[in-house]
């Protein structure tokens, strides 16, 4: 008697990315359009003290990154917080989580958009037209190179990565010399050093926190990463080591050798340094330098942010399209295509600390949610992984996340907890559903387990299906 017919392989994400991939994810989810436009912002608020809100974000960047790196080695696969507090709490708070962090992830590609075009027209003079198309053409490139594959756009991030640093470094190698043998320049720029005095620093802080935020990112494609519990803490630490030590002495060049006054009126503040230091070809070299940047930023947050609609899809709670990966490239090439659609729209915006600030607050509802995930899964033993320090972290990361929205402005939490409400009836109209059947197998077959467990648990799905079938008996009836 011959047994069932073999079912085909579905299509899965294959492990493709090393650690050398993934910290340059890292660095390069997080150091692009942040660096080359929040210098500008925050010296209108606090003029030189901007500094220390730079050392105080990095320091609860870099915590909160630890939270999430704890959490990866509990759960290892695709999703990032989203699979995380899905595991710790359920499907609803796992839903919640990463529709707050898709929002803020989508909301912040048109600020990379926006701040490519500002930066180009130093070589090119822009009309209203011109800049459109420019943001447009942008998006769509990196939103193309995403569908090509996770390989090539890992490979293109490699390179991006390493080319936005060159010109940081510069600034700060020539920058820092310079200050070193004229301490009188310093001396003058710096103070008076907090000349608004403190009380604009937790709206300086959080525009800053945006810089360093990113690092969520790296935990996304875990499927796609090779030894996805090793590699994904080791990329986050290493790749926050390196953003923290850039941003403190990039900004420690920027405030001392440019008037915060003169930083506080530009939108493109590095090339004013570079025309300090070394006249136009200074300036030529940060305006590249800013065009490289935020191409790379943007690039991998398209890589990132893509697999979250796209794991929250495989599991039934988005449209099932943005589940599908592309028959020969194997990348969800539907939900690359949809953010690209959603980034050019909002592009048409141009009030970047709005949309800087919005992004803050729905991440900061991200990590508040995986926090408390981290101390739900630390009690707990998965596949013989412990991490001590896991408790202690996660009540760290709580009171981060809380000060950090308690810290957003009133408009911000209206327009945050409304787009959280839209997500709560996206559940409802989605939640019912069973996952993607397509690619139900996509890492083990506990994913099955928990597939077939969620299902039944979907907050609202078993009252809606009762409804749902009471309304047809009513109209058969």
């Amino acid at each position: 008697m011959s047994g069932p017919a073999p079912t085909p392989e579905a299509p899965q994400l294959r492990p493709r990315l090393t650690f050398f991939d993934l910290t340059n994810i890292t660095v390069g989810s997080i150091v692009g359009a942040d660096i080359y436009v929040a210098s500008a912002i925050t010296a209108g608020i606090l003029g030189p003290a901007s500094l220390v809100a730079w050392v105080v974000a990095g320091m609860l960047a870099a915590t909160l990154a630890l939270v999430l790196a704890s959490c990866a080695g509990f759960v290892p696969r695709v999703g990032g917080p989203y699979a995380y507090v899905a595991a710790a709490f359920g499907p609803f708070p796992g839903f919640v989580a990463g529709w707050a962090m898709w929002a803020a992830e989508v909301i912040a590609l048109p600020v990379f958009a926006i701040s490519f075009t500002n930066y180009l027209a130093y070589f090119v003079d822009l009309g209203e037209p011109a800049q459109i198309a420019v943001r447009g053409g942008f998006l769509a490139l990196l939103t193309g190179v995403n569908v090509a594959g996770v390989k090539a756009a890992g490979r293109l991030n490699d390179v991006l990565t390493i080319a936005k640093l060159t010109p940081l470094l510069l600034l700060v190698v020539i920058g820092g010399g310079y200050l070193a043998t004229h301490a009188e320049v310093a001396r003058a720029h710096y103070l008076p050093f907090a000349p608004h005095g403190i009380e604009g620093f937790r709206a300086a802080l959080l525009l800053i926190f945006w810089a360093y935020a990113g690092f969520e990112l790296t935990t996304i494609p875990a499927a796609e990463v090779q030894e996805p519990r090793r590699t994904i803490p080791r990329a986050l630490i290493t790749g926050m080591a390196i953003v923290t030590l850039f941003y403190l002495a990039t900004n420690a060049v920027v405030y001392g050798m440019v008037p915060w006054q003169e930083l506080s009126q530009t939108s493109t503040p590095l090339i004013l340094v570079g025309t300090a230091l070394v006249g136009g070809v200074g300036a030529w070299v940060m305006a590249g330098g800013a065009l490289i940047s935020v191409s790379g930023s943007d690039e991998s947050d398209m890589l990132a942010s893509a697999r979250l609609s796209y794991a929250m899809a495989l599991d039934g709670l988005l449209p099932r399209p943005l589940a599908r990966l592309h028959p020969r490239f194997e990348t969800p090439h539907v939900a690359l295509i949809l953010q690209g659609i959603v980034a050019f729209g909002l592009s048409m915006s141009s009030r970047i600390p709005h949309l800087i600030t919005f992004a803050v607050f729905n991440l900061s509802l991200t990590f508040l949610l995986s926090s408390l995930a981290l101390w739900r899964l630390s009690r707990d033993e998965h596949d013989g992984f412990r991490q001590p320090l896991a408790p202690v972290l996660a009540v760290v990361g709580v009171a981060i996340t809380v000060f950090l929205i308690a810290s957003s402005k009133p408009l911000d939490i209206l327009v945050g907890l409304g787009v959280t409400g839209a997500g709560v009836l996206v559940y409802a109209a989605f939640a019912p559903r069973r996952p993607h059947e397509d690619v139900a197998v996509l890492e083990s077959p506990a994913l099955l387990v928990h597939h077939a467990t969620a299902r039944q648990e979907r907050f609202l799905g078993h009252w809606l299906l009762l409804i749902r079938g009471a309304l047809r008996r009513v109209r058969g009836g």
